[in-house]
């Protein structure tokens, strides 16, 4: 399919060509693995995690990172490099679910509790959720390795894959720097508002936003200008985004989110939303926070009771400020930069789901 920028497939559509394309990968692994008598399971647990949902914004941003900086040509090794993208997410969930030790991901168990139920016939409890949480890893590893072989196969030139390279691989020590901090952090939450917004920063505004967009615009010879352009408008979205997750996880509705409310209370997530609340709190209101955050024995009523000092110092208000503020900081920088303008009204559109989203 060659197109012009002009001719861009709709979101949808977008959407169900990078799924198509996923899902053709992993239907030849899994008949490869059949072939030589390996786990086919394998390829297909993977297939069933990526079809559970999500959003796929980072492929999306991709495509019209390559839009933004006037792609032409071909479009199937643009969608080919977006898919590579969402499987190294997969890889990212799947490790992040394990670390922290979650039972759902959107709305369904998370793959490591799927492994732990499919493989406790004759284990003890313990062993099952060992094997379980082992098995999950090598499945999200084999994600990391396939998502190289998207990209390494998407039919780039050797220019492109000189441009995208160097890039994929900041992205990914970046994401792996901020889950770091993420994870070395939990169960610590402090008054640091900038600790935690370089979390939010590393782990999330320049792994969702920033560097799928310079990714897509690198396949098409983007000015330093340009680059520079997107990242105005993606490292303040990028926050957003984390920052309305951040809610999210305290204030959402499970159904709706497809994950518990109680997840990040337990772990005690140094978010800059507890992290304003312990600033602000006065010693009641700091007893119950130092009492019931990070207490992996929570309840609904624990939670309630933080829920309200959240509320009740304002830290839940300031957080919807600091969204919006962000938000309105990316539009002005989208104004600011000179894109087609099919591709600037994808990037309005994303922004508006992406800060005002309930899921």
């Amino acid at each position: 399919m060659t197109v012009r920028v002009a001719e861009l497939p709709d979101a949808a559509a977008l959407r169900g060509q990078v799924v198509s394309c996923l899902d053709g990968f992993l239907d030849r692994k899994a008949r490869t693995a059949a072939g030589l008598g390996l786990p086919a399971e394998v390829p297909r647990l993977l297939r069933d995690f990526l079809a559970s949902g999500g959003k796929r914004l980072r492929p999306l941003l991709c495509i019209t990172g390559w839009q933004a900086a006037s792609g032409h040509g071909a479009l199937e090794p643009v969608v080919r490099t977006a898919a590579s993208l969402e499987m190294f997410h997969a890889f990212c969930l799947i490790h992040d679910d394990i670390m922290d030790n979650s039972d759902t991901r959107r709305g369904a168990p998370t793959l490591h509790r799927r492994l732990t139920r499919h493989h406790q016939d004759g284990r003890s409890t313990a062993a099952a959720r060992h094997l379980g949480a082992s098995t999950a890893v090598l499945v999200g590893d084999l994600a990391l390795a396939w998502s190289d072989e998207l990209l390494h196969t998407a039919g780039h030139t050797l220019r492109q894959l000189a441009a995208v390279l160097p890039l994929v691989d900041v992205m990914r020590s970046e994401v792996m720097y901020g889950q770091y901090l993420d994870v070395t952090a939990a169960n610590r939450p402090t008054t640091d508002v900038e600790r935690a917004l370089q979390i939010v920063r590393y782990k999330t505004a320049k792994y969702t936003v920033e560097r799928p967009l310079h990714i897509g615009a690198a396949l098409a010879s983007p000015s330093p200008a340009m680059c520079e352009a997107l990242s105005a408008y993606a490292l303040p979205l990028g926050e957003a985004f984390q920052l309305r997750d951040d809610l999210l996880g305290v204030f959402g509705t499970p159904e709706v989110t497809g994950k518990p409310s109680l997840d990040d209370l337990r772990e005690g997530k140094h978010t800059v939303l507890a992290a304003l609340a312990l600033g602000r709190a006065d010693a009641g209101q700091r007893h119950t926070l130092a009492t019931l955050l990070g207490d992996p024995g929570l309840d609904d009523t624990g939670a309630d009771r933080i829920r309200r000092v959240l509320t009740a110092t304002g830290a839940r208000e300031s957080v919807e400020r600091m969204i919006s503020t962000r938000h309105a900081q990316a539009l002005d920088a989208l104004q600011a930069a000179s894109l087609p303008a099919a591709a600037t009204g994808t990037l309005r559109q994303l922004a508006d789901a992406a800060t005002a989203r309930t899921s």
